[in-house]
């Protein structure tokens, strides 16, 4: 069913949206060249992309071992309660243009500061709710959250900042981002996981909290050399 709604809507994008040819000439593999270039050369990027790996690899990491605690002795959750529970991380979308609005507005720098606490006090809740209580499993589900409004801020803010860069390179520089992100996050899953076989639920937090505390000190760093 999936791919069959996926495969109509794909004709259907066809057939509705405006033709568009690149006005750029470079060649492809020219292209694929200039990203290196790209990221050696542009500090915006490589700032924002550090920052927004910290809070994707936070995000990550808890959305990897979060199951894991459900499922434990302590909550003993179905598969279908933490398919539930993992709705919590809709609410997140609504960060989006609330964010991009701020930031329009001036208010970018605080937008992005206030993000990365957020996404460190998701982790802080996480730890206060291990005894699987109702209590326990409610400030999971704040913390779930609060942590993903602070990392989708943070990504409108940082693409924002990319966005204001030389229009020339804007989609290769937000690819560089995006991908830049996504591997922090891949790495920081395999980082929860092995933190949580090796110090269980508290362990996995204190990392996932490391990870937006280290991305708030080097983003006030950047930002107070400016």
């Amino acid at each position: 069913l999936s791919a069959a709604l996926m495969l109509a809507l794909a004709v259907l994008l066809l057939l509705i949206l405006p033709s568009r040819r690149p006005e750029a000439k470079l060649p492809y593999a020219k292209l694929l060249g200039s990203l290196w270039w790209l990221a050696r050369t542009q500090p915006v990027l490589q700032r924002r992309a550090l920052q927004q790996a910290c809070l994707f690899g936070a995000f990550s990491l808890f959305w990897t071992t979060v199951p894991l605690f459900l499922a434990s002795p302590a909550f003993g959750l179905s598969q279908r309660g933490i398919a539930l529970f993992a709705l919590a991380g809709v609410a997140g979308a609504v960060a989006a243009p609330i964010s991009g609005r701020l930031a329009d507005r001036g208010h970018g720098r605080k937008v992005s500061i206030v993000a990365m606490l957020m996404v460190a006090g998701g982790f802080l809740m996480s730890l206060a709710g291990q005894d699987g209580s109702l209590l326990a499993l409610g400030l999971l589900t704040l913390a779930a959250i609060v942590l993903d409004y602070g990392v989708t801020a943070n990504l409108i803010t940082g693409q924002r900042a990319i966005f204001g860069l030389d229009a020339e390179y804007r989609s290769r520089l937000n690819g560089l981002f995006m991908a830049s992100f996504f591997m922090g996050g891949a790495a920081c899953s395999a980082l929860g996981a092995w933190a949580y076989a090796h110090g269980g639920w508290t362990l996995a937090c204190w990392v996932g909290f490391a990870l937006p505390v280290m991305a708030l000190v080097h983003f006030l760093a950047s930002t107070s050399k400016r």
